[in-house]
């Protein structure tokens, strides 16, 4: 999903201080080029001292010598306890890779046609207000091609109260984007084309797309800390609070939020490690074969300013390209929910890392520098 909370943020926006924020502590296996990752722990330190945020963690894994991760700022701003790497976040958008993954392997099964019209599995449902079914394919969803509004536009962000516990069906929210004016040509992220493929994946296989991705992804991959949340507003298990901004003066806590606004394009909750895991799995070839795994890597230019600069989407797949590391390129997604902000992903000599932070930042600069830490991270005495 998108970035969502519309509480007062402006670039510039000061912000009150964290009080006591502490140094990154890390933990790391030695090995010949992450045993110290100078570069990278400054900027995670970065984030929570001169950007102010609550808390950040990130965890790396290398095929040279294995983890490395840390933490910095607070995981509770009210108690004060420090953030960690191995609680259970809001992972947001990376849910969209999960359930584009589920779909590719119904693809191989011969149970869904990427480039058959989504009229095919929903008869009806995508129809009226200038947008229509028979003209948009299963490609197109999984790619932001379809044309399609998105309901996380249409919801009332400034008056987040009035809904954060609302249960939401699958068709109310793509009733709600059929609602909206069509955004016009080319590529446009919309939540509702991952809402409109997890129906799909429901129609086919007569089961959620929560369940299938449980029984299809967590399960064989032994993610233990991943789970479909339906809707309970409260993450299990250990897990720092979540905060965003209300105005100049204060953050709110919004850990507790019912997150079938996402549906299958943002509600997962999930680890570090686990998401580490997950992307690790997918690009070694255990969760698609070859024919699929080249259909979700081949990209379309995206908006800047929906992604970030010289992303490319692929199916539930971006591509960035690491300057710092000579022009590679790593494979990730990144997602945003109310009170998280994740980033990450996985380079073609298999390095990954995922960074996450319990807070929204406040300015362009802010945002930047967690690209730029996930950058560091990737690319540090490679």
């Amino acid at each position: 999903m998108r970035k969502p909370l519309r509480l007062g943020v402006l670039a510039g926006v000061v912000l009150l201080a964290v009080g006591g924020a502490s140094a990154p502590a890390a933990a790391h296996r030695p090995g010949r080029w992450c045993s110290s990752r100078p570069a990278t722990t400054a900027a995670l330190h970065d984030l929570t001292t001169t950007h102010r945020l609550a808390g950040a963690a990130i965890e790396v894994q290398g095929p040279d010598c294995g983890r490395w991760s840390a933490a910095s700022g607070r995981a509770d701003l009210r108690t004060g306890r420090p953030m960690r790497v191995d609680e259970r976040i809001r992972i947001g958008s990376s849910t969209k890779t999960f359930t584009a993954t589920v779909v590719l392997q119904l693809v191989a099964e011969g149970r869904v046609g990427l480039d058959a019209p989504i009229e095919t599995y929903l008869p009806g449902l995508v129809r009226g207000n200038g947008h229509d079914g028979r003209r948009i394919s299963v490609r197109d969803l999984l790619r932001h091609t379809s044309g399609l509004p998105d309901h996380v536009d249409a919801l009332d962000w400034d008056h987040v109260d009035r809904w954060r516990y609302q249960s939401f069906s699958p068709g109310e929210l793509v009733a709600m984007a059929l609602a909206q004016p069509a955004p016009g040509a080319g590529w446009h992220y919309s939540t509702t084309n991952y809402v409109l493929a997890g129906l799909i994946v429901e129609r086919v296989t007569g089961r959620d797309i929560g369940v299938e991705i449980t029984r299809r992804i967590i399960g064989p991959l032994g993610l233990s800390d991943t789970y479909w949340p339906g809707d309970s507003v409260r993450i299990r298990g250990a897990h720092p609070r979540g905060y965003a901004l209300a105005g100049a003066e204060r953050r709110r806590d919004m850990t507790e939020f019912n997150m079938s606004y996402g549906g299958a394009g943002g509600a997962l909750v999930s680890t570090l490690a686990d998401q580490n895991r997950f992307f690790a799995a997918l690009f070694g070839g255990r969760l698609l074969d070859p024919v699929r795994l080249a259909a979700l890597t081949q990209t379309v230019p995206a908006d800047p300013d929906r992604l970030w600069p010289a992303a490319r989407y692929g199916l539930g797949i971006i591509s960035t390209p690491l300057a710092d590391c000579g022009g590679s390129l790593y494979w990730g997604h990144g997602g945003t929910t109310p009170g998280f902000r994740t980033l990450g992903g996985v380079t073609a000599d298999g390095r990954r890392a995922q960074l996450v932070v319990n807070d929204e930042p406040a300015s362009y600069e802010s945002w930047q520098a967690l690209s730029a830490t996930l950058h560091a991270a990737l690319c540090e005495a490679r």
